[in-house]
């Protein structure tokens, strides 16, 4: 049995969050994709399997052409784990923003005496 990828193996490489950009507007056919980036097709549809196997892109048979479509619900599970560091770090520049006062309070309260 294959592991299923994980959506932060998705978002790791710039060209995938790059296919992930591009798509989110609008399905794109591979074909359409591979032409912005300079490099096969075939490592482009490598890019695109993984995105797959993630989760973050469905393919739609049009016809002869597979259109990628953004399925970004997936990237609401790195949304909430980046969440809980932003908050831990506006704790802590909050922290800094009051020592920071308290030093200018110091500072310039000596100053006016």
């Amino acid at each position: 049995m294959v592991a299923r990828r994980d959506v932060y193996q998705a978002i790791a490489d710039p060209t995938r969050r790059a296919i992930i950009n591009m798509i989110a507007s609008q399905p794109h056919n591979v074909n359409s994709i591979a032409e912005k980036f300079d490099m096969t097709r075939q490592a482009i549809s490598l890019h695109v399997k993984i995105l797959t196997d993630c989760g973050l892109v469905a393919i739609k048979q049009q016809g002869r052409d597979r259109y990628c479509e953004a399925q970004l619900d997936q990237l609401s599970e790195v949304a909430t784990w980046v969440d809980q560091y932003r908050q831990h770090w506006e704790s802590k520049l909050d922290a800094m923003e009051t020592y920071i006062e308290k030093l200018k309070k110091e500072k310039y309260g000596n100053q006016k005496k």
